[in-house]
């Protein structure tokens, strides 16, 4: 098997899982309690605080550690929302926000906030000027995702946050595919909230964080005993922060050498399958985008069709977002960069791993070829000439 799915999830970095062991076995204590098994767990869980704090150029003051993703875009909307509910209820995202953040935002609509989903245009993209002319008096909260998860294409966050700080808006970015990947460093990028999650990078399933600025207050949605500065309640996942801090840690170390590694590999691969595949496109910006991350669309061709077959040739692959991809309906992403439906449908998401070689590629363009040209033999949309 082949794996180039590495935007639903990565494998865990044997390194990884090596120092999480001991936490499942003889050090397996309750990080709150007193005697010397709690203390070590609580050691161990501020260790990989730095490590996450590091990555981010935070402090590890402002990490909250959750069970991932979802949970940290759920606190820091909902937090925003239930904590100035008195100051306004106007909050502005995206149209190609993950889920996470697409549905706690429509939820909150149902309940009476008014919320402004920003266009991305044909490359995928928020416009600056679209922001500052969506803000109003009441706009409490901007979320706008650094990189997103089906096209790869990044946000201009540093911009966004500017404005958001000068406005005393709260700023709140999923940053769940970009770090580990790209440098990111909440005070360059001027966010106050930064979600991220340990399976993206290497890390197990399960557990992420959220990095909350000092100052910036919100409320938590549960309540227990106090963990993580009240905002997670909770026996914390102690193997699990364990290994996210480690794989933290190794992607840091290696971010910039990994960053060019696939660059080069993505580049290759966009390169030769717009150029041996008739009436296939790159969906999202050329450049502006993931190193590891392309996504194409193929007229005449049906996507899950297409990632079936490249599974039986032995090559792991996707159509779009993993949280969405049982889902009938078509990519809400691709929709929002004026594809029709019938195109959205034809799409393929390849992202690369670091453990991709020049063989993997070579090999991925062979297969994603030979695919194309038996499927468009059986499609009756198709009346090009192979």
């Amino acid at each position: 098997m082949i794996y180039m799915d590495h935007s639903a999830t990565s494998p865990v970095d044997p390194k990884v899982f090596e120092a999480m062991k001991p936490y499942f076995t003889n050090e397996f204590g309750n990080a709150s309690t007193l005697y010397s098994l709690g203390r070590n767990a609580k050691n161990a869980m501020e260790s990989a605080r730095q490590e996450v704090a590091t990555i981010i150029g935070a402090d590890p003051k402002e990490i909250i550690f959750t069970s991932g993703g979802t949970e940290s875009d759920n606190i820091a909307i909902l937090g925003t929302a239930r904590k100035l509910k008195n100051k306004g209820n106007h909050i502005i995202t995206s149209d190609i926000e993950h889920p996470a953040v697409e549905e706690t935002c429509k939820y909150l609509e149902k309940n009476g906030y008014k919320i402004t989903y920003l266009p991305v245009y044909k490359e995928g993209i928020v416009r600056v000027k679209d922001l500052e002319d969506a803000i109003t008096d009441e706009t409490i909260l901007i979320t706008i995702m650094h990189a997103n998860n089906e096209i790869g294409t990044i946000q201009p966050i540093a911009e966004i946050g500017k404005i958001a700080n000068e406005r005393g808006i709260y700023f709140h970015t999923d940053a769940v595919q970009t770090v580990g990947k790209i440098p990111v460093n909440v005070i360059e990028m001027n966010v106050d909230m930064l979600s991220l999650s340990s399976h993206k990078l290497y890390g197990p399933k399960g557990i992420g964080a959220l990095y909350i600025k000092k100052g910036v207050r919100i409320e938590p949605l549960m309540y227990g005993g106090g963990h993580e500065r009240g905002f997670r309640p909770g026996t914390e996942n102690i193997p699990g922060i364990v290994g996210l801090g480690k794989a933290c840690s190794i992607a840091n170390q290696n971010i910039e050498d990994n960053a060019r590694k696939l660059t080069n590999l993505r580049n290759k691969l966009i390169d030769a399958v717009l150029e041996q595949n008739k009436d296939s496109y790159l969906n999202g910006h050329r450049t502006k985008r993931l190193p590891n991350n392309a996504n194409f669309r193929f007229d005449a061709i049906e996507g899950e069709s297409l990632i079936l077959h490249l599974d039986f040739k032995g090559i792991a692959a996707s159509t779009g977002s993993a949280c969405s991809s049982t889902k009938l309906e078509a990519s809400h992403v691709l929709l929002a960069i004026g594809l029709e439906k019938e195109e959205a449908h034809g799409s393929l998401r390849i992202s690369l791993g670091i453990e991709n070689t020049e063989e993997d590629i070579d090999y991925a363009i062979t297969a994603i070829k030979e695919v194309v040209e038996k499927l468009r033999k059986m499609s009756p949309l198709w009346c090009g000439t192979i």
